[in-house]
């Protein structure tokens, strides 16, 4: 199998366990037919395009999930498998972000760079709807960042953060009084 096809399914089960909580054959052929999922395939035949160095695939690939899906990720981004767009709408990822396994992210969010310097997120992020991660920030393994944020500012590891700008208001189970 190759390395494509094991990622489009780690995404697959990915996406039913967050759906259905489960990944059983049903749960996984109905994430088919869910919102997102397109998306996230033409974003891994992007990928696959790119390693293979065939350029014009991989911009063709780009075109029609910005066209079809009105989701833009950047031609370089990299995520690790287990990538989860719940809802694609509106989403925007520049090409120098770097994510690890198991991201996941609602509608409406962008990961930018600025001055040229992207985000890098860890493991088993949750990204909700309408959030904003700009600039040279790290968002920590396990982290949590709420719908409408906007996140200037590193997070660590398991932490929520929420606001504009964003702030943490918890950290692996720790609760903050306010957000101020």
């Amino acid at each position: 199998m190759t390395t494509t096809v094991r990622l489009i399914l780690a995404d697959l089960r990915a996406k039913a366990a967050w759906n259905y909580e489960r990944i059983d054959r049903t749960a996984v052929l109905k994430v088919l037919l869910t919102d997102g999922t397109p998306a996230m395939v033409w974003y891994r035949l992007m990928q696959a395009a790119r390693r293979w160095r065939l350029t014009p695939l991989e911009m063709l690939f780009n075109r029609v999930n910005a066209i079809f899906c009105d989701c833009i990720i950047g031609r370089g981004a990299e995520f690790g498998p287990g990538f989860v767009l719940i809802h694609c709408g509106g989403v925007v990822i520049n090409g120098t972000v770097r994510g690890g396994a198991n991201i996941r992210l609602e509608h409406q969010v962008t990961i930018g760079a600025e001055r040229r310097q992207s985000p890098v997120l860890g493991d088993d992020v949750f990204v909700g709807a309408g959030a904003k991660i700009l600039g040279a920030v790290r968002i920590g393994t396990g982290a949590k960042i709420g719908a409408n944020a906007v996140v200037l500012t590193d997070i660590p590891d398991h932490a929520t953060a929420v606001g504009i700008p964003a702030k943490v208001v918890r950290v692996s189970g720790m609760k903050f009084d306010s957000v101020g």
